[in-house]
């Protein structure tokens, strides 16, 4: 009875298919590198970490206060948007993001910190948002998963980093295309950057693998505490030390060199069943396994083609992001900064069947913003 319980257990569940291909498909380096186990969990928390330190964006987070009165909830909807840009239908994948150009026009404001305004569509920090994510997700799989890519494989990752780049308000043509150009824009960032008190306080909050993980009997605390322990010095040793230092994060050499081998292997382990592997992703964010499902288990879409963005926004309307919803953008704006007012909620409802349910509580105190 237990063996047959354990293999209905790792069967194949029912899998509805996507309508196609989407922007990448079978065969393309974003499908290998981010169907690994670590990139949707270390690569993930490691994004939204570093993200913190762009002044503009930190201030937009703390504004909502969204990481703190909702962390669930919000990283449920940002996992699902950056796992359907990777694995998702063109059709579905182009409604997200037209309507994520709508949830970000009403986060605008003064940043009260640095005193410059922030408008979270700005290509700018856009296209830090659009790195940091892409380059954490190579990272925690070099570093926990099968190894560096190729030469070949890593300039196509940057290839397909530029395809994705045209699903945001940032231009295709700023999208490093190999490690040196990645290095150099970070390099340029830096004075951008600063480790604020705000700023430092999200990095720890989102380091906390509680933030990932949901309500658990009390009975599981002590393994629970070993597995956030555990997810927060492996998303550490993979921030260089500059980063470290502006968030005011410490951690030691050895664990750093300790933890490599102890993920390496759990990642391996997590990755020999598919089930397992789809599972472990549905705890952690329910809202992104019907996404990732067709792909683990190799489903073949409706229609099996492969689009551009710019054959999606012919085929299905969209405006490309940059230029989309132009109109309500400079209406969110006018309100917060001539009328001293708060933006209105346009297009946090419209999100929520495409992204998630964000809650009544959260929609009533404006705490909704991004994915």
């Amino acid at each position: 009875m237990a063996l047959s319980q354990l293999r209905k257990a790792l069967a194949k569940p029912e899998i509805t298919p996507h309508e196609d291909y989407g922007f990448f498909g079978p065969g393309s380096v974003t499908w290998k590198v981010w169907s690994y186990p670590t990139s949707l969990t270390i690569g993930f928390q490691r994004a939204v970490v570093i993200e913190e330190l762009d002044p503009a964006l930190v201030a937009a987070v703390d504004k909502t206060q969204g990481i703190y009165a909702r962390p669930r909830t919000r990283y449920d909807r940002t996992l699902r948007y950056f796992a359907m840009v990777a694995f998702a239908d063109t059709r579905s994948t182009s409604q997200a993001a037209d309507v994520l150009v709508k949830v970000h026009s009403k986060a605008v404001g003064t940043d009260p910190v640095t005193g410059k305004k922030y408008d979270a569509n700005d290509p700018a920090s856009q296209l830090w948002i659009q790195l940091t994510g892409w380059h954490s997700i190579l990272k925690a799989y070099e570093m926990y998963g099968p190894g560096k890519l190729s030469d070949a494989e890593e300039r196509q990752y940057w290839a397909e980093c530029a395809v994705a780049a045209e699903l945001q308000t940032c231009s295709p043509d700023d999208i490093p295309r190999t490690r040196d150009e990645l290095r150099a824009y970070y390099e340029r960032m830096k004075p951008q950057l600063l480790g604020s008190g705000i700023a430092q306080k999200a990095m720890h909050h989102l380091l906390d693998g509680a933030v990932m993980l949901p309500e658990l009997p009390k009975a599981f605390a002590p393994a629970n505490w070993v597995v956030t322990t555990v997810l927060r010095a492996a998303t550490i040793a993979t921030m260089p030390g500059w980063m470290r230092e502006m968030g005011g994060i410490k951690q030691s050499r050895a664990v750093d060199l300790a933890v490599v081998p102890v993920m390496r292997i759990a990642f391996w382990l997590a990755n020999l069943n598919t089930r397992v592997k789809l599972e472990l992703l549905g705890f952690l964010s329910p809202m992104t396994k019907p996404v990732v499902a067709p792909i683990f288990y190799g489903v073949t879409p409706e229609n099996p083609v492969v689009r551009t963005p710019a054959e999606a926004r012919a085929l299905y309307g969209y405006d490309k992001p940059a230029e989309a919803h132009l109109e309500l953008r400079a209406r969110q704006a006018a309100k917060v900064f001539d009328q001293g007012a708060a933006p209105s909620e346009e297009g946090i409802l419209e999100s929520e069947p495409i992204l998630g349910a964000i809650g009544r509580g959260a929609r009533e105190h404006g705490t909704a913003l991004t994915a």
